[in-house]
């Protein structure tokens, strides 16, 4: 008898984020359309985590499809070291008219990790460039840049990288400024920044992602860049998933004046369609590599940087994101996700309720309390998988991040699964 594609899965691969050990057989997938992913047995599911965060317009969108297409007919690939194509360049060109003014230069990679290890690499090349090496690096506690070895180095000791502790290079963490909690953050700042020896502060701007979807006001983050700028000390900004109107707007960092030096950007780029990392920084760090020493050349690259592809689909996914209509689906789902984080703040099995933009998080209680390795999580995961609705809980942190093209009716469906969830919660 032959055996199904979640049965051969099982015998030859190895799923990320998985225990093992009690891995079921996961899910065949055939087809996606809009906001559903449909398995092989013709069941619909809404994808309300957008596929891990990359999916902006809806499963196999048929524009940015064909765009695919059209550029996989004329060039597929070609080494971005001394060649250059059009649509590498009128991405860069797209991307630099929506970033800060400040930022003068799109640098290309493969994801969100490798985008920001780009980031540390200009930031502590820059300062040896100068002259004036710096080795800090400060960071917030709680959060999360990917899993390479330099993005690991950045983020908390935990679960992600506590094997690779003993070979990743020290950082100052400081608090994440919680409102109320503000000046705690502001003081520990100003203690690693008081010797003019840190050379970057990175930051998930507003929104943690897998640190548990933790936010934060705009107004202290204003004030933390404030402090880096005076010192010297590098900002730079992780929006790989806060990126392309997930937070309400089109940056996150569009939500303060004070801009940031170097920002990393992946997970939506591409509209969900291709892997691609990008990392942007402002002129003086460009023109600190523009020397006559070759020894100070930023010698960094990748094997797919501005792949043809990839970044057709992401200039047709600016096609979209550039719409009114686009703007006005992110609204919709921004104004529903504030009314559901109302409705849940005084519930009593839940510990808190946040939303910004299209992020809506629920922080559930739980004997386990809060922690990525709660099998609450799991459990709830199972409970709306079989209403038809695909989630992926972070430990007790029950989030949605859907893809703009979910409509309200759908958006209901989120909504009335969360209260059956919360009626049995407690006989999970």
């Amino acid at each position: 008898m032959e055996k199904s594609i979640s049965e051969r899965d099982k015998r030859v691969t190895w799923h990320p984020f998985t225990h093992q050990k009690e891995a079921a057989y996961p899910l065949n997938i055939v087809k996606g359309k809009g906001v559903y992913l449909f398995d092989e047995n013709g069941n619909k599911y809404i994808d309300a985590f957008s596929s891990w965060w990359v999916n902006l317009h809806g499963h196999a969108n048929p524009y940015i499809a064909e765009k695919i297409y059209k550029q996989a007919k004329t060039l597929e690939h070609v080494a971005f070291s001394d060649f250059t194509h059009s649509q590498a360049v009128l991405l860069a060109e797209r991307l630099l008219s929506h970033l800060p003014a400040n930022q003068s230069k799109i640098f290309y990679s493969d994801n969100g990790s490798t985008a920001i290890e780009v980031a540390l690499k200009m930031a502590i090349q820059y300062h040896y460039n100068t002259g004036k090496p710096k080795r800090k690096i400060i960071a917030f506690e709680n959060g999360y840049h990917g899993d390479t070895f330099g993005s690991m180095s950045i983020a908390e000791r935990n679960v992600f990288n506590i094997p690779f502790a003993p070979f990743l290079f020290e950082v100052i963490l400081i608090p994440v400024p919680l409102k109320g909690k503000e000046q705690n953050t502001f003081t520990k700042l100003e203690q690693a920044l008081k010797d003019d020896a840190a050379c970057a502060f990175i930051f998930e701007p507003l929104v943690q992602g897998a640190g548990g979807m933790v936010m934060y006001e705009a107004e202290a983050l204003e004030k933390v860049l404030r402090l880096c700028k005076a010192h010297h000390c590098i900002t730079i900004a992780d929006e790989v998933m806060t990126g392309f109107g997930r937070t309400g707007k089109f940056w996150a960092t569009n939500y303060i004046n004070t801009k940031p030096d170097i920002i990393c950007l992946s997970k939506g780029i591409t509209g969900g369609f291709m892997p691609m990392g990008v990392t942007s920084c402002a002129g003086f760090i460009y023109d600190a590599f523009v020397l006559d020493d070759k020894t100070k050349t930023f010698y960094h690259g990748h094997s797919y940087t501005a792949n043809p592809l990839a970044c057709a689909a992401a200039n047709a996914s600016l096609d979209l994101l550039e719409k009114q209509e686009m703007h006005d689906k992110i609204q919709a789902i921004s104004t529903f996700f504030e009314r559901m984080k109302t409705k849940y703040k005084n519930h009593p099995a839940i510990i808190d309720s946040r939303s910004k933009g299209t992020i809506l998080a629920l922080e559930l209680k739980s004997p386990e309390g809060t922690s990525y390795l709660n099998q609450l999580g799991k459990k709830v995961s199972a409970f709306f998988l079989k209403k038809g609705i695909i989630v992926r809980p972070l430990g007790n942190i029950l989030y949605f991040i859907p893809p703009y093209c979910i409509n309200l009716s759908q958006l209901k469906e989120l909504e009335k699964c969360t209260d059956e969830l919360l009626e049995v919660i407690n006989t999970l």
